[in-house]
């Protein structure tokens, strides 16, 4: 069984009399897609934004990849290598598919006053850099669009392409709030099935946020489902989806 990269234990996060999450203890393995699911207002948008930093918790802890990061500001979560995608894709829209991805490979000597006076250093690295990105848009079927502005693409090739600037950037776990929000059926199978394609020979794992669970549920490993803060409901898909607190919870929202 593969390792969790993603623990939590206990956490709690209050807001005035209201506690958003009670006690939520999830583990999210290697290389899985896991998806988190619940009614509107569960606690599904504050339990991801305490993983990534942007909340603090009240109590509980959070390990990523072995490591205790309760308290880490978003930034210093995300060098470790956890990426946040969100429902609105927020490319830089008038650089071409390619620029976005170079813009978010970090470490360019050639961005220091110092370093990029040795332009042997920063040739190669733009040189590996290019490369880097297009086997990532090969594997997003982007690559055909690489000299395309940003702008130009489609809502669903947006989102991939988020995708694309968080693996340049070297993460490991992707948090995705809706990947296939507005994609039409169609596009939205093709989404998933590239990021089965990321997870299998990139080892990225995938936790997700959705509510079309008719497509995203087909090619999800194990399943959380949150209802007024906390979880009810483990599993895999088919065990989840029959689970009378589930039906109870959405039923009753």
């Amino acid at each position: 069984m593969p390792n969790s990269i993603l623990r939590t234990r206990d956490l709690v996060k209050s807001f005035g009399g209201i506690r958003a999450v009670d006690r939520v203890s999830i583990d999210v393995r290697e290389r899985t897609t896991t998806m988190l699911i619940g009614p509107n207002g569960s606690g599904k948008t504050t339990l991801i934004n305490l993983v990534t930093g942007v909340y603090k918790p009240d109590h509980g802890k959070i390990y990523f990849d072995g490591t205790e990061i309760t308290g880490y500001p978003p930034h210093e979560v995300f060098q470790l290598g956890v990426a946040r995608t969100f429902q609105i894709p927020q490319p830089f829209r008038k650089l071409t598919v390619l620029e976005n991805l170079l813009v978010t490979q970090p470490g360019n000597p050639g961005e220091g006053f110092i370093k990029s006076m040795r332009r042997r250093n920063w040739k190669k690295f733009e040189r590996e850099s290019v490369e880097k990105a297009f086997r990532i848009l090969k594997l997003l079927n982007l690559d055909h669009l690489w000299d395309q502005e940003a702008e130009k693409l489609s809502g669903g090739q947006m989102k991939l392409l988020e995708v694309g600037k968080a693996l340049m950037a070297g993460a490991k776990l992707l948090i995705m709030d809706e990947p296939i929000a507005g994609v039409n059926p169609t596009l939205a199978h093709e989404v998933f099935k590239t990021f089965t394609r990321l997870r299998n020979e990139l080892g990225v794992t995938l936790f997700l946020v959705e509510h079309r669970l008719d497509i995203a549920l087909q090619y999800t490993d194990y399943v959380y489902v949150m209802a007024t803060g906390s979880i009810i409901a483990e599993g895999g898909p088919e065990e989840v989806i029959y689970d009378h607190r589930v039906i109870e919870a959405y039923l009753g929202e």
